[in-house]
């Protein structure tokens, strides 16, 4: 006999704890259904940890929307709860002068969609800001920042189970099927479960599509293609170089081999794009060779063999290698025309920093949608 329940929401990463906090902070009973054994596993532990301010994302788009108002709410969240974060600011460099109109399309953008505190630097400015810099011009985004991603999360969790929300690890989604009572869900795992929810929300980032699939009754046609791309990240011994992220002109598919910093101010450089079929964390080292070149663009002085394998993450994408990026893609019963579910597809950068936003926009759909 399957169980009823309100709300289950399928992935525990950043983005479902925060949808899940955000439902039952509304009043909703929400179960967090979580394949593997603690939160957070996936993407959400495998990024670059920043918060973005919203200069790449076309104005209008859910990620230009999310993005600006994911920042302020993250900012305000983590001061407020004593989440480790970081306003360090950003620097987007040209390495030549015929880059320079990249940088100010950039502003443009930004500016639209909501930045208010962008600005043009010139190549002495930016290197007077940052002196192991090398540059031709700069664009400053001081609202970009850092944050303590599994502090986050620990503390979104936290705020849900207290307002009634449970956790179930090691619970996957096998399959599952519309009925006249609402979704139902088979779980695999140590304890197999039937559950008939009244609303599933799909949160499962690189499997949601998979997921989406095994839901009978979903049309599959209404489900987007699914893509790998895969970001291997490297590191250097001792502290970072520059006291802000450094990031050179977005390129296809990504925003170039920037560095970041950690919490420690312990510098990480990547990710890069590499399109992948499986989900392989291992980095390559070979891969380095590429980083030095992309890397000494901005930061000459980088030393042969200072470069380090440290770890790689893997984006959800919806776009194939060489189509051009697409929005998130965010679809309930007003899109799909199926009621009780919420699939949210190719949730990739800026997911950590939208998460908040995207969790009060879901439960919105969910106050409107509900059976």
């Amino acid at each position: 006999m399957a169980e009823h329940v309100d709300v289950v929401v399928i992935g525990a990463g950043v983005v479902g704890l925060a949808v899940a906090r955000a439902l039952a902070l509304s009043g909703r009973e929400v179960l967090v259904l979580e394949s593997e054994r603690g939160i957070g596993t996936g993407v959400s532990a495998r990024n670059s940890e920043v918060i973005h301010g919203g200069l790449y994302y076309p104005p209008g788009s859910l990620k230009a929307r999310f993005c600006v108002e994911g920042n302020r709410m993250l900012y305000a969240y983590c001061a407020e709860r004593g989440i480790g974060h970081e306003r360090c600011g950003k620097l987007v460099v040209a390495a030549h002068t015929d880059q320079i109109p990249k940088l100010e399309q950039l502003q443009r953008t930004g500016t639209t969609n909501g930045m208010t505190d962008l600005r043009m630097l010139t190549g002495e400015e930016a290197m007077a800001m940052e002196p192991e810099l090398t540059c031709a011009a700069a664009l400053h985004s001081p609202s970009s920042g850092i944050v303590d991603t599994h502090a986050l999360m620990l503390s979104l969790q936290g705020d849900a189970e207290n307002a009634g929300a449970m956790v179930v690890f090691g619970s996957p989604v096998v399959g599952g099927k519309v009925t006249d009572d609402g979704i139902l869900l088979e779980t695999g795992g140590d304890e197999p479960m039937s559950l008939v929810a009244r609303l599933v929300v799909n949160s499962a980032s690189l499997h949601a599509q998979a997921l989406a699939k095994a839901i009978d009754g979903f049309p599959p046609e209404l489900i987007p293609p699914s893509h790998y791309a895969k970001g291997n990240y490297f590191s250097i011994s001792g502290r970072a170089p520059f006291s802000r992220l450094i990031y050179p002109v977005p390129e296809a598919a990504g925003l170039g081999v920037h560095l970041t910093i950690d919490m420690g101010y312990q510098a990480r450089f990547g990710p890069d794009v590499e399109w992948v079929d499986t989900l392989d964390y291992e980095v390559d080292p070979q891969r380095a060779d590429s980083f030095y070149a992309a890397i000494r663009t901005y930061w000459p002085a980088l030393k042969d063999g200072a470069l380090q394998p440290a770890y790689s993450g893997i984006r959800p994408k919806i776009q194939a290698p060489g189509e051009p990026a697409v929005d998130f893609m965010i679809t309930g019963p007003a899109e799909h025309g199926v009621p009780g579910i919420i699939h949210l597809f190719g949730i990739e950068s800026p997911g950590l920093t939208s998460c908040m936003a995207i969790a009060d926009h879901v439960a919105g759909m969910a106050r409107d949608n509900t059976r």
